[in-house]
């Protein structure tokens, strides 16, 4: 039952039904759960919603928002879930532990181990005798079914000289190839990008938009993708931002090469990768590695992949490239008005969706207030990341695209072009989100700390 403040028919979010319901689990769920209590994003994509919401059996929890009977019942079957989900967490503590003790470091744990461990939980509830043999044939048999499609693997790979020779050769050539397009193409590109977000709004999404069909088989994005290779300038409605929106940190993105190692931490930005890095990403991010082409495949496809337009293959992915553009040029968490020309429906419902944020409305208060930053600058660096929010998101949505394209998964239709660019605009709001509260537990814990007393 909604609180009595709110009203009885109104619509909740689901993400906010499912946090609030988390909540209410108690302890237990430490490994499965953020610095704050709320379960992980993997913990809902990967356990949640498939395997306890199961919205292909409960169409009724599948939309974003839910009407009360369905919040409800959402809440319900968490909560009825509680003793199986500590259960699940107890076994990830185990099979992480396992894995260190193996030495095994590729892979992430959540994506290989996350819904394994769901599946122990209902088999054997929580860990108990005989748990760690257990644990250990599942950490084995997670590793064995990359079949060889490990960053190891792909170090090894690449270690080669006369291999690492042939591929650089490889590169130069191809890059050498390239055919340039005119910085015409590119404006045009953009601006039937926004009858397209325009449409993004429109109830028969589903069915598809003929201008976004039309984007695609008329090679738009491929297109767009050979405009900036000449440093195309003017492609936006915004002048002040560079043409490739962050995508290199380059007037033009520069010649691949073949590469030697990479970090998380560090990875250059997406035009700018080696092939390594490209690959590294994949391999590291990648939940069903065994779905992927073998190592050596991985690394020709990619040799061609990374001299293509946008670093993209498949043109219904560069054309989803163009679009992300459009929409993150008009994006205004903060409401400062700042590039309003153009902006589209799609515009205005993530917008609309941004500023109601609490990390953004504090944030929007630091950016205008004249009284210096207490906290030595943290939150305003923060806050002045809203003001370029175009770079996380070009960021985030290239590096889904390109996982889509190694995999020979196209957007097919608008309805599906339309939930990934939605869904990077969502997944950039919770991040911020993350990283304002978790600016503000560590400021307040610091006072708490220096007023503890001292031991003589």
């Amino acid at each position: 039952m909604p609180p009595p403040s709110r009203p009885a028919d109104e619509r909740r979010p689901r993400a906010m039904v499912v946090d609030h319901a988390w909540r209410g689990l108690g302890p237990g769920l430490q490994s499965l759960s953020g610095p704050g209590g709320a379960p992980l994003t993997r913990t809902v994509k990967l356990i949640v919603l498939p395997l306890i919401v199961r919205p292909a059996l409960r169409p009724e929890l599948a939309g974003d928002f839910l009407g009360p009977a369905q919040a409800a019942r959402l809440d319900g079957l968490i909560r009825e879930s509680g003793t199986l989900l500590a259960a699940t967490a107890q076994w990830f503590t185990l099979l992480k532990r396992t894995r260190r003790a193996l030495g095994i470091v590729a892979g992430n744990p959540q994506d290989l181990y996350f819904q394994r461990c769901f599946e122990l939980a209902t088999e054997h509830g929580a860990p108990s005798a005989g748990a760690d043999d257990v644990a250990r044939a599942v950490v084995e048999d997670a590793a064995d079914t990359a079949g060889g499609r490990t960053v190891d693997a792909l170090k090894g790979y690449l270690t080669d000289p006369v291999r690492r020779s042939r591929l650089d050769g490889e590169l130069a050539t191809a890059w050498e190839s390239r055919t340039p397009a005119p910085a015409a193409d590119a404006a045009a590109a953009a601006a039937l990008a926004a009858e397209v977000l325009e449409a993004c709004a429109a109830p028969g999404r589903e069915e598809g938009s003929p201008q976004y069909v039309s984007m695609v088989e008329a090679g738009h994005g491929g297109l767009f993708g050979r405009a900036l290779w000449a440093h195309a300038g003017g492609v936006w409605v915004r002048d002040d931002l560079p043409a490739h929106l962050g995508l290199t940190v380059r007037q033009v993105p520069p010649r691949p090469e073949v590469g030697r190692s990479a970090s998380t931490a560090t990875l250059s930005a997406p035009l700018d990768r080696t092939l390594y890095e490209r690959l590294f990403a994949v391999l590291q991010s990648s939940a069903r590695r065994e779905e992927l082409p073998t190592v050596p495949e991985l690394v020709a496809r990619e040799t061609g992949r990374s001299c293509a337009p946008l670093g993209l293959y498949d043109e219904s992915l560069r054309v989803a490239v163009v679009l992300g553009g459009r929409l993150a040029v008009g994006l205004d968490p903060l409401g400062t008005g700042e590039g309003a020309a153009g902006r589209t429906a799609a515009h205005r419902a993530v917008n609309s969706r941004w500023r109601r944020e609490a990390s953004v409305l504090r944030a929007r208060r630091m950016t205008v207030s004249p009284r210096p930053d207490p906290d030595g600058g943290v939150l305003n660096a923060l806050a002045q990341d809203l003001r370029t929010p175009w770079a996380a998101y070009m960021r985030r949505l290239w590096v889904r695209l390109h996982g889509r394209d190694v995999r020979d998964a196209p957007l097919e239709d608008l309805a599906s072009a339309w939930a990934v660019l939605d869904g990077v605009a969502r997944s950039v709001m919770m991040d911020h989100r993350a990283r304002v509260r978790s600016a503000l537990r560590t400021l307040s814990a610091a006072p708490a700390r220096s007023a503890e007393p001292r031991s003589a």
